[in-house]
């Protein structure tokens, strides 16, 4: 088999196709989510904390030189509280919907058994000597 038909034959399987829908949607989703954190969430939040721009909130380490903003050195800790926020709301939905679409498997139901008098394992019902100590039970 060539290396192309083995590739393709590996590609369309199912779990691959699924997997990389998922990961197309994921990525759609992931914007999604942003612009509800940060358009939706972040400027009431912003506003009941007395106006603030967490896009904005940053520790600067060393001021921009010359005007240029691109010279700034500085810790912004107002997006990656941004950033965390949105990866708690994907967390949360991507559980949720986990929760909706796969269902729990029931346990499998433990088969009868007999534990021997002397080492105390299990052995099936219908034993007559033990698995572990081959003793008569």
């Amino acid at each position: 088999m060539s290396m192309i038909a083995e590739f393709k034959k590996f590609a369309m399987r199912g779990n691959v196709v699924d997997l990389a829908v998922g990961v197309i949607i994921g990525a759609s989703f992931t914007g999604i989510i942003n612009s509800l954190v940060n358009d939706v969430i972040m400027p009431p939040i912003g506003l009941a904390l007395g106006g603030i721009d967490f896009n904005q909130l940053k520790i600067v380490l060393k001021a921009a030189v010359g005007g240029d903003p691109t010279t700034e050195v500085a810790i912004r800790y107002g997006t990656f509280i941004n950033m965390v926020i949105a990866f708690v709301v994907i967390a949360f939905v991507v559980w949720r919907l986990s929760r909706i679409f796969i269902k729990d498997e029931p346990a499998a139901a433990i088969p009868p058994s007999k534990t021997c008098p002397y080492c105390k394992d299990p052995n099936a019902v219908d034993a007559t000597k033990c698995r572990s100590c081959a003793s008569a039970i």
